[in-house]
């Protein structure tokens, strides 16, 4: 079972990774190889973040896509849900009578599984995901210095 959809995967990735360059726009082709995503799809991706305000786009030799939106309060919510909208449970989905507007336990406590996973989503930035100290660094943080990062 996939959390979310390819879409939102490589939604991520380009955000995080446009967030290293603030106000530097970059091409399609430089953010696919920066975040290993496929270009033709990854095109489709940037538009619809653009589209919800959180990119931005130049055109011409100097143009390219950028981030609009501060990382400090841009949550990996709202990244996933301009993308592909997280589904909440909200009736059977085996279509049941018997069920009505309730849900039963199995259901629910998927459905609440999801809503915790909604929620932590709202309280993480893209900030906190780059800052964050880890052994495994983000997408494209070879490039630019990260504290987690060793010094080679």
């Amino acid at each position: 079972m996939k959390l979310f959809s390819d879409a939102s995967e490589y939604a991520l990735r380009a955000v995080v990774w446009l967030a290293q360059y603030p106000g530097e726009p970059k091409k399609v082709k430089e953010i696919a190889a920066g975040t290993q995503s496929p270009a033709g799809y990854l095109i489709k991706v940037l538009q619809g973040l653009m589209k919800a305000g959180i990119l931005t786009a130049q055109r011409g030799s100097n143009g390219g896509f950028a981030l609009k939106r501060d990382p400090a309060t841009l949550s990996v919510y709202e990244v996933v849900q301009a993308i592909d909208p997280i589904e909440r449970i909200r009736n059977c989905p085996l279509g049941l009578a018997a069920h009505g507007a309730n849900l039963c336990p199995m259901h629910k406590r998927i459905d609440d599984a999801i809503a915790s996973i909604e929620e932590n989503f709202r309280q993480c930035t893209i900030k906190q995901m780059l800052d964050e100290p880890s052994a495994s660094i983000p997408l494209g943080m070879k490039i630019r210095h990260h504290p987690a990062a060793s010094n080679d």
